[in-house]
């Protein structure tokens, strides 16, 4: 088979073109409904709305973005750039040249788009992970609509909405009626090209957005898929409509944060205490590489407590050690509440993580020394914190190196992958913090330089045996 023929098919399958709508819902629903009515501009955790979901769709892997934008053109622009980098390609199509109504504007559209479009308001909230489904489940000449529980608040308030019923995954009728439809269409549809570049052939209501035509009619020959937001937490989607969705919308992002590796103490107690924290450091501006160096700096004064050898002091110290470990969920979290994530962030994050580490392991053993100097022993907690420090310092030399095996995708075979997933998510963990703190109420912080010391020799040792295969692959 040509390697041309392989690209057209991989194009005809992809998404990776998406059409943002930011003046009006994808059904058609008009503006002023809502109490508190939001718009593209409004902020949601420090980002407008607007910017959220353009930079939401480059996460996911939108590569090519296309604006049917009306007269709030120079606010929008203005908008996206300013805040995180937008390094996919946009274009700018005026409304006023391009109307909605008129076939030849998604006849136009769809020439530039190869296999299918991801077509969006920006009057909505959603997890990137939901828009990577999307491109996963792309299948030739089928379209796709997100849909969203029908909730409590929905029926109260007599809010309009498109309802949905569907029948084993696929689209049966949609209506505005509420009835006994269980789905709430939201304003995120994949469309094939093929649709719009026959928008001529299906009648257009004046004014009116074509897309709820296109998916009724394509209904009826069963080619519309509903993926339920339900189905799956990641792929949550928010609605924001008035102030009480924004609200709703902020905690379901904080909600929403997790870091690539946890463990049970991450995920149950620092997580649930970095939230607030996370809020305060927005609020103040601080960037996720400060929060880091905050982090480093509580973690370095924790060490020198350690160091004075007293049991007050240690549990102090132990205290300032878990107080640092909850801050240093809080760079991760800012990073992917304002797209900030970097390279030389997730670096910067784990080199200082080591480096409060090995200040730890230091100053217990100062500590532990201070204790029992002039005694017979008193070497002992000396050469246990050498070893604990050189043992950490070397795993994360090597953690280095597997994560840049991993990135080149140059695993030798796929159980060496697995094993250093396995370990990577095990020396990430920060919950041998609590194991500190737990000791140093004991009293008997020399115990766990024991652990330290042999803990971290076995680990660097472990990672030697699993990355030196591929390691000295890649070094030929």
């Amino acid at each position: 088979m040509s390697e041309s023929l392989i690209q057209r098919r991989a194009d005809v399958q992809g998404l990776s073109t998406a059409i943002l709508l930011p003046s009006v819902n994808l059904f058609g629903e008009s503006a002023g409904l809502y109490a508190d009515e939001v718009g593209p501009l409004t902020s949601v955790v420090g980002i407008g709305l607007f910017q959220r979901t353009v930079l939401t769709l480059q996460r996911a892997g939108i590569r090519q973005l296309m604006i049917l934008v009306g007269p709030e053109e120079d606010q929008l622009k203005q908008a996206l750039g300013k805040g995180p980098r937008v390094t996919i390609p946009v274009r700018w199509m005026p409304i006023r040249e391009f109307p909605l109504d008129d076939p030849r504007t998604w006849e136009a559209l769809a020439a530039e788009v190869h296999g299918f479009c991801l077509l969006s308001s920006v009057q909505g909230v959603f997890a990137s992970p939901l828009i990577e489904s999307l491109r996963h489940e792309v299948q030739e000449g089928q379209a796709i609509l997100v849909a969203r529980a029908d909730r409590e608040r929905d029926r109260q308030s007599q809010r309009p909405g498109v309802r949905v019923k569907a029948q084993d995954g696929r689209l049966l009728s949609i209506s505005t009626r509420q009835d006994d439809a269980r789905l709430v269409a939201t304003d995120l549809v994949v469309l094939p090209a093929s649709f719009m570049s026959s928008a001529s052939r299906i009648g257009v209501e004046t004014g009116r957005v074509p897309i709820r035509r296109w998916l009724e009619r394509a209904a009826v020959d069963g080619h519309v898929q509903v993926l339920s937001t339900e189905a799956n937490r990641a792929h949550w989607y928010q609605e924001v409509r008035d102030a009480a969705d924004v609200k709703a919308a902020e905690t379901q992002l904080f909600n929403s944060l997790k870091g690539e590796f946890e463990g049970f103490v991450d995920r149950f107690f620092n997580r649930k205490i970095s939230r607030w924290l996370t809020r305060l450091f927005l609020a103040a501006g601080l960037s996720p590489n400060a929060i880091t160096i905050v982090a480093t700096v509580v973690g370095l004064v924790s060490a020198a407590g350690f160091g004075v050898g007293t049991y007050s002091a240690g549990i102090i110290a132990a205290l300032l050690f878990q107080l640092a470990a909850i801050i240093d969920c809080c760079d991760g979290e800012v990073a992917r509440l304002t797209f900030t994530e970097s390279p030389f962030g997730a670096w910067l994050d784990i080199a200082m993580d080591n480096v409060v580490h090995m200040a730890i392991f230091a100053g217990i053993a100062v500590g532990s020394y201070l204790r029992v100097a002039g005694s017979e022993g008193a070497w002992v907690p000396l050469a246990l914190g050498v070893a604990a420090v050189v043992g950490n310092g070397l795993s994360f030399w090597l953690v280095t190196r597997a994560q840049k095996i991993k990135a080149a995708s140059a695993w030798k075979t796929p159980v060496q992958a697995a094993w250093s997933d396995f370990m990577l998510k095990n020396v990430a963990s920060r919950d041998f913090s609590v194991i500190v703190l737990l000791f140093a109420l004991l009293g008997k912080l020399d115990w766990f330089l024991w652990m330290a010391a042999i803990g971290s020799m076995v680990f660097s040792l472990l990672m030697l045996w699993v990355i030196r295969p591929s390691a000295t692959t890649r070094a030929y």
